[in-house]
């Protein structure tokens, strides 16, 4: 008789192999594959006839509203990512076909024109929660084999959708930071760092804790063997709380940390963080989620800069037109997108394994590219708030959590590497599903866990 019992992830390595030694996709497919998801929500957002306060009178109409949300937005993603991904240029240039058919119809009548200082407020909000649904229908998604192996994350070099992941997480904070929008700290900064990184560091640790119990499978050359994507964001919040710097130079500071961080990298260090060879010290087995802290560190920093040069410099003095701020963010979109040319090119190619400069560059272009043609639709789709949107956007962090809880549930209930393609289908779309009920039932309870 076997004495030992029986383990609750039994395929565990297989499915560590499943997502290992990957080389990703390429910047162009994973631009299209956001450009997608983007123009999804636009144009959701041109046949949606109600605001949010009307769909929230009753929650029969409020969950009328979110099933229209479900079908026209999530559903077509999940579609996209998955059966659909042969055909990502055709249905680019479908929807793309759709939104300017749609506009030429609505053009019938002029839409509101919003100025002020709220007035980028529903795009960023926008660009943060079709960042979030790519991420959370991706965690579940890659351990099927129906999503494409070059979505997936990267071994050690190149570009794939999920590699996007923790770094548009880091930016969507910075984007949306306090430095950013300048506003002082009455409390002193270890005072503000133990707020901030408490409860990121307990969701650390409970999620140590609960891979090393259920024996869940752990891609080590992600962060490491004990490092996790909620010590990175803690790390973050703890150098940026001791080394507090004005808005307006916090890029300038964020860029000497990185080309430093990068010239470190190129004399050596790149090969240490991407060897298989561990000490049993702590840094050893961890070494990639510890030194990559000073790429999200810096990228942080240029991204509290970026968001106060496009929406909140002199907000107090003056209020910046839509139309400068386009041009803005247009004008560093294609600055950040030549830099990663350049640097993918001629010092080092793009790694999100140690967080690299090709790599932040990378991520500031594609989420300021996502971010801009939201602003561009501005005028084309009005400032309505679709009710998923609100949804997701009030409680982001809560929403990638639960994401979690039911991802880890899918796998320790059915083998996904051996699930055929409609049974991946269908699960998947419970998944969403579920994830998209749990979601507009807190925020119909009134639950709000967002801090603006």
């Amino acid at each position: 008789m076997d004495s030992f019992p029986r383990s609750l992830n039994p395929n565990k390595h297989l499915r560590e192999q499943f997502v290992s030694n990957l080389p990703g996709s390429s910047m162009l497919e994973v631009s299209a594959l956001l450009n997608n998801v983007a123009l999804l929500m636009l144009l959701r957002h041109t046949f949606c006839s109600q605001t949010v306060n009307d769909a929230c009178r009753s929650l029969k109409s409020y969950l009328a509203s979110v099933a229209l949300d479900y079908v026209f937005l999530v559903l077509p993603t999940l579609l996209i990512f998955t059966v659909l991904a042969e055909w990502v240029y055709i249905c680019l240039i479908g929807l793309l076909l759709l939104l300017v058919f749609f506009t030429a119809v609505k053009r019938t009548y002029s839409l509101p024109y919003m100025e002020g200082p709220n007035a980028s407020r529903a795009s960023i909000s926008s660009y943060r929660v079709v960042m979030m649904f790519i991420t959370c229908l991706c965690i579940l998604a890659v351990d099927f084999r129906i999503y494409p192996r070059e979505y997936a994350k990267t071994e050690t070099y190149g570009a794939s959708l999920m590699d996007l992941g923790v770094g548009s997480f880091v930016l969507m904070n910075a984007v949306t930071s306090r430095q950013a929008r300048n506003i002082k700290s009455s409390m002193s900064w270890w005072k503000a760092a133990f707020k901030s990184t408490t409860p990121l560091l307990l969701l650390g640790f409970a999620r140590l804790a609960s891979t090393l119990s259920l024996d869940y499978q752990v891609h080590v050359g992600e962060y490491g063997v004990n490092w996790n994507f909620f010590f990175t964001l803690a790390g973050v919040s703890i150098l940026t709380s001791i080394l507090n710097v004005p808005a307006e130079y916090s890029g300038i500071l964020g860029s000497v940390i990185l080309v430093g961080y990068q010239s470190w990298l190129t004399n050596g260090l790149n090969v240490y963080l991407l060897s298989n060879e561990r000490g049993t010290d702590v840094i050893s087995r961890n070494k990639e989620g510890i030194f990559s802290l000073f790429g999200y560190w810096g990228m942080y920093l240029v991204g509290v800069q970026v968001s106060y040069y496009l929406f909140f410099e002199n907000h107090t003095t003056k209020q910046r037109s839509k139309h400068e701020t386009r041009i803005r963010i247009c004008l560093l979109t294609i600055m950040f997108w030549i830099l990663t040319l350049l640097i993918d090119r001629y010092v080092e190619r793009i790694s999100r394994r140690i967080c690299n400069l090709a790599y932040v560059t990378w991520v500031v272009a594609q989420n300021l590219q996502l971010l801009a043609l939201r602003l561009l639709a501005d005028n084309i789709i009005g400032h309505k708030t679709l009710c998923l949107e609100r949804a997701f956007d009030r409680n982001l962090l809560a929403s990638f959590l639960v994401a979690n809880l039911l991802t880890g549930l899918v796998n320790l209930s059915v083998d996904t590497i051996f699930v055929s393609p409609l049974s991946a289908v269908l699960i998947l779309v419970s998944y969403s599903l579920a994830l998209c009920v749990v979601m507009v039932l807190i925020d119909f309870s009134g639950v709000k866990y967002k801090f603006w």
